[in-house]
Parts: structure tokens; sequence; C-alpha cells
């Protein structure tokens, strides 16, 4: 599969899914066999996932520091990430290493321990955000925090806010 191909599928492939693994590390993923579901993961011949989907939700993660060389091994195009989804474990802030996925559209960070609504700055350098998800944080308790509308995608999309937040008050399945 050539790399447009693999471009153009990549919406039908499963996720690589870590969840519910009791993963405190990121390069425990690498041991780690990922949940098994309905699909058969499509692999490369060097045995990398094809997937550009990484879920990592309802661990026990606090640090992200090396999610690129991880991501590298288990991906066989790791810059094409598109959706991580890291709900549900110990963050404490938004690492800048998500910064460095420029395909990213999808992040669901609910449910994690962040504080600080202005750690949602560091994600608008992402041009392909589209879902973010931070509901279930301590950075709830903030003055500005719209649990419909996070402020850094208005950075990103012409829809104006009232909108948006008509748009997002709308059930999503993906």
């Amino acid at each position: 599969m050539n790399k447009q191909d693999y471009m153009n599928t990549w919406v039908q492939e499963p996720p690589l899914d870590y969840s519910f693994r009791s993963i405190h590390i990121i390069q425990d993923l690498v041991n780690e066999e990922p949940r098994t579901g309905l699909r058969t993961l499509k692999r490369s011949k060097s045995g990398k996932s094809l997937t550009q989907s990484l879920w990592l939700n309802n661990n026990v993660l606090n640090d992200l520091r090396d999610l690129n060389q991880v991501a590298s091994k288990l991906l066989e195009h790791p810059e094409n990430l598109a959706w991580i989804d890291l709900s549900f474990n110990d963050l404490t802030s938004i690492d800048p290493v998500l910064t460095t996925f420029f395909n990213l559209s999808i992040l669901y960070l609910h449910g994690n321990s962040i504080q600080h609504l202005g750690e949602v700055n560091k994600l608008a350098i992402l041009p392909r955000l589209r879902s973010l998800t931070l509901h279930g944080n301590p950075m709830e308790e903030e003055k500005g925090y719209s649990p419909g509308c996070p402020s850094v995608l208005r950075q990103f999309d012409p829809v104006p806010s009232s909108k948006r937040q008509k748009l997002w008050a709308l059930p999503h399945h993906l």
C-alpha cells in the first residue's frame, strides 16, 4: 500500500487500542499487546500498524515524554496520527509532545488532572485539530472554561462561536 492509498483509507482502519491496560509509562506500549476488536488490525511488511488512531484511555499515564519514539515503533506512519485518546489517565498538563503530531484532528483529554486552562494554548499550532475534549479536569473551575467550545478551537475554525456551540451540543458519533 503506497502512502497516498494509506492516507485515503485511514478512517476505515480500527484503532491501535491500549485502553484499560493499567499502563503507567508510555514505553510499556512496545511490549504490550493491543486490545483486539471486531476487525483485524492491518500491518505493514515491517509489522507496524497502518492505523492513524491510538487509544490510550483508561490507564494511569502521567508522562508522555517518549510518545514520539513509541509511536515510531508501533505505527508505520506516526506522522499521520490523527486521533489520540488519552482520556481517564493521570495527566496534569498537556505535554508538548502532542504538538508534534501535526495531522492530529481528534484529541481526547477528558477525565485527567489538567489544572490550568492555559495548557490548552499549547495546542494552537495543530492546524487540523477539530475535536478536543477537556471535561472532567480541574481546569473546568477556571474562569473562561467553556465545555461546549474549547477556546483553542476558535483559532482554527471559521464557524462563529455561537453556531459551533450549537453544533457541539448535538450528539457526535465518530
